[in-house]
């Protein structure tokens, strides 16, 4: 019985210290910089796209009525960038670089993986829900700016993390979400 009891309460805290891992990123700026890093291999393996066309009806005289719409400014682009982009960052992961630097790093395989295969797959949907949340603050904003050709591969983590979401700031070295404090902002 006092096993049965031990058992369940390790259970119960190993599921709440995952729990817990899931639902918080500690450096807001490295995760965002790892969902713009995947946004970027989007760009990049973009293939280029004939325009939409959305000429689909006739008129009285037999000619075709509607609109061509230019693919790279189209909704549906958007949509094919930005949706599964959560799901991908499933694939990623905290790694230590050395005793005191983690960083956000695509798994090839979990089988492979020599750290902690639950902390890791905890990390991972960590990512992802935040992903979520980043998508879901500046996704308007985001898609807008996509389609206008202000997004391009090399460019998204500087127009996702320190313009739209301030998850970084723009001065190098500075990683807090909620930018300098007064002091610091009177020293600049």
């Amino acid at each position: 019985m006092a096993e049965s009891v031990a058992v369940a309460a390790a259970w119960i805290l190993a599921m709440f210290a995952a729990f817990t891992l899931a639902h918080c990123v500690d450096d807001k700026c490295a995760a965002c910089n790892a969902v713009a890093g995947e946004l970027e291999i989007g760009l990049s393996n973009e293939k280029p796209r004939n325009h939409l066309d959305m000429r689909h009806r006739l008129d009285s005289k037999g000619q075709r009525e509607g609109k061509l719409i230019d693919y790279r400014v189209s909704e549906l682009r958007v949509v094919e960038l930005l949706d599964g982009l959560c799901e991908k960052m499933q694939d990623y992961t905290l790694e230590k670089r050395d005793s005191t630097q983690l960083e956000w790093v695509k798994v090839d395989d979990w089988d492979q993986l020599t750290t902690d295969k639950q902390e890791a797959r905890a990390h991972s949907k960590a990512i992802s829900t935040y992903c979520g949340r980043l998508l879901e603050d500046t996704e308007d904003e985001l898609a807008k700016l996509i389609r206008q050709g202000s997004v391009k591969a090399g460019g998204v983590t500087k127009v996702l993390c320190e313009d739209l979401s301030k998850h970084c700031s723009q001065t190098s070295g500075f990683h807090d979400e909620d930018g300098p404090t007064d002091d610091a902002k009177e020293e600049l």
